[in-house]
């Protein structure tokens, strides 16, 4: 199974194990993830696309997650487990350059109690395999 999708994950310990979310304007709580470009890694798609969408620059991959089937639009998501080198905030917003321009707020969730609600049913089945996979 061939990635083509690039997802860093990052992970906070503060308060109880927490993954790093963000709430688009106009398709609700999601990850980070983007195509995985002509001559990069997935590792090297997921820090480009983790410092596009948040302004996250200093973070490195810290391990392979494995790949997931979307089943969506011929997807195949390649997961990574990203750490930043400075302290994050406990919440932002980006302004990103692509994607139209929209402002993205970034929030973190306990592992445990999931905004699955507010996510696309694409990103919740993401969120449910990264909850098996982090707990293995």
């Amino acid at each position: 199974m061939s990635p083509n999708k690039a997802c860093p994950v990052i992970l906070s310990s503060i308060a109880g194990p927490r993954i790093l979310l963000f709430r688009h304007p106009l398709a609700g709580v999601q990850l980070v993830k983007g195509t995985i470009e002509s001559g990069e890694t997935p590792a090297e798609a997921a820090l480009r696309e983790l410092s596009e969408e948040s302004g996250i620059d200093d973070a490195t991959v810290v391990s392979d997650l494995g790949c997931w089937n979307a089943e969506h639009l011929k997807q195949v998501w390649s997961f990574h487990l990203c750490q930043a080198q400075a302290p994050l905030p406990e919440q932002w917003t980006h302004q990103t350059l692509d994607d139209q321009g929209h402002a993205f707020s970034f929030f973190w969730a306990p592992l445990d109690e999931l905004p699955i609600a507010d996510c696309h049913p694409l990103f919740r089945r993401a969120l449910r395999y990264l909850t098996v996979t982090l707990s293995d």
